[in-house]
C-alpha cells in the first residue's frame, strides 16, 4: 500500500515493551532495571547482574550464595559435548562452534512430550554457567591441549581464565574480566535480543531462542567488531602511525570499526568502563594494545572535524573491548565469544520476559514486486536477464 511508511531496519521504531535495560542514546546512558550501568560497573560483580536481570532485584548474601551454588553445579558439560568438541575441524570458527554446542546442548536435557525444554531460570542458569565453559574447552582443544575442568571455587570470570590457561589470574585481570562481563550483559532490544525474543514469540524453548540470538550475534555488524578493531590495531602498528592510517582509511570511504553507535549520539556509557580497564592491563602486561587505540580514536576526531567539522565520532563499546580481551591473552577470533559470554545474561531474562507475556511477532512488509499477472505455461516462458529483487 503507498501510505504505508517503510522503516528499514526498524530504526526509531518501538516494537515492545522491557524492564530490564533502558538505552538512552541522547543521554549517553545505560541502566538494568533503573541501576546506571556506571554504578554497575564499578559495584557490581557478573554473578549480581545474572541475579538482577533474572530476579528483578540485586541478591542479599544469602541469595548470591544460593546463585552461585547453582552456576557452579551447572558448569560441568556433559562427557558428549566433549566428543562433539574434539570431533569438529580444528580451524572451525569459534562463534561457529559456539552456536553448534549451546544448539547441541539441549540434547542432553530431558525434554517434554512434544519435545520442547522447560524455559525458567533454571534452564538459563544453565545456559550462562556452561557458555563460558564451552569457549574455554574449544580455545584448549584447537591448540590440541586437552580441557580443564572448572574450580568450583572461583566466580565465572577467574574460572574461565583458569579453563583457558590452567593459571589462577591475578586480580586486574579478574576484575576486567568481571566488569567486561557487567557490561556486556544487555542492551535492551539488540540485534541478537531482538532475534531471540521473536524465536520465542513462536513458542520455542530457550534453547532454540538462544542458538537464534548467537547466530544474530556473529555479524560483523553486531558483535563480530571487535575482532575487526584488532584487525586495525595490529595493520597500525604504533600509535604515531594512527593519524595517516585514518585519513588514509577514509580517503578510501571505509568505516573505523568500533566507532560510531545505532543508538548513542554521544559516547557508548561503556566505552569509559572498558577504556580503563584496557589502560590498566596494558600497563600491568606491558602491551602496546591500549596506546595505539587511544591515538586511533584521537586520530578520527582529528581527521573527521577537518573533513566534516562539527561532526563528532566516538568509541563504542567494542573498540576499547580489542585492547581489554587482547591484553588478558584472548585471541580476536574469540571475542564475540566472549560476547556471547556476557549477553547470555540478558538473553536468558529477554527470553523468559517474552514468554511470560508473549505474543507472536509477526511484522508487515511493503510488497513492491510485479503486480498480479496471469501464470505463463512453461512452452511460452523466455529467459530473461536477473531482475531486481532475483534470488540469485
Amino acid at each position: 500500500m503507498s501510505g504505508n511508511v517503510v522503516d528499514r531496519g526498524l530504526e526509531g521504531v518501538v516494537v515492545g515493551e522491557t524492564v530490564l535495560s533502558n538505552v538512552e542514546g541522547q543521554l549517553g546512558r545505560l541502566t538494568y532495571r533503573g541501576y546506571d550501568i556506571h554504578d554497575l560497573a564499578v559495584n557490581a560483580t557478573f554473578e549480581e547482574i545474572i541475579h538482577l536481570l533474572l530476579y528483578g532485584h540485586l541478591p542479599t548474601h544469602s541469595e548470591l550464595h544460593d546463585l552461585n551454588a547453582k552456576l557452579v553445579e551447572a558448569r560441568p558439560l556433559p562427557s558428549a559435548m566433549f566428543a562433539i568438541l574434539h570431533a569438529l575441524p580444528k580451524d572451525a570458527w569459534p562463534m561457529d562452534v559456539l552456536r553448534t554446542a549451546l544448539s547441541a546442548l539441549s540434547e542432553f536435557i530431558p525434554h517434554r512430550t512434544d519435545g520442547s525444554h522447560l524455559s525458567d531460570a533454571d534452564a538459563a542458569i544453565n545456559l550462562i554457567a556452561k557458555t563460558p565453559v564451552i569457549v574455554a574447552a574449544w580455545d584448549r582443544i584447537r591448540r590440541g591441549l586437552e580441557p580443564i575442568a572448572p574450580d568450583p571455587k572461583l566466580r565465572a570470570a577467574a574460572n574461565f581464565l583458569w579453563m583457558r590457561s590452567g593459571e589462577k589470574p591475578i586480580h586486574e585481570a579478574e576484575a576486567a574480566l568481571d566488569t567486561y562481563l557487567v557490561l556486556l550483559a544487555d542492551h535492551s532490544y539488540n540485534a541478537s535480543t531482538f532475534s531471540a525474543r521473536v524465536t520465542a514469540s513462536t513458542n520455542a524453548d530457550i534453547y532454540g531462542a538462544i542458538t537464534s540470538a548467537v547466530a544474530t550475534l556473529a555479524g560483523d555488524l553486531h558483535g563480530g567488531a571487535p575482532s575487526k578493531v584488532m584487525t586495525m590495531l595490529e595493520e597500525i602498528g604504533l600509535p604515531e602511525k594512527a593519524e595517516p592510517y585514518v585519513r588514509e582509511l577514509l580517503a578510501r570511504g571505509e568505516k573505523i570499526m568500533g566507532m560510531g553507535h545505532r543508538e548513542y549520539k554521544i559516547r557508548d556509557p561503556r566505552a569509559e568502563h572498558l577504556e580503563r580497564m584496557a589502560k590498566a592491563l596494558t600497563e600491568k602486561s606491558h602491551t602496546k594494545w591500549y596506546l595505539i587505540a587511544r591515538a586511533l580514536e584521537d586520530a578520527a576526531d582529528k581527521v573527521l572535524q577537518e573533513v566534516k567539522p562539527g561532526r563528532k565520532i566516538y568509541a563504542n563499546v567494542e573498540f576499547y573491548t580489542a585492547p581489554t580481551l587482547s591484553s588478558l591473552g584472548i585471541p580476536s577470533d574469540e571475542f564475540t565469544c566472549m560476547f556471547a559470554c556476557g549477553r547470555m545474561a540478558g538473553w536468558c531474562a529477554h527470553v523468559l520476559e517474552q514468554l511470560a507475556n508473549n505474543r507472536l511477532i509477526r511484522p508487515q512488509a511493503t510488497y513492491i514486486g510485479p503486480d498480479v499477472h496471469p501464470f505463463e505455461p512453461i512452452n511460452h516462458r523466455h529467459a530473461t536477464p536477473a531482475a531486481n529483487g532475483a534470488l540469485n
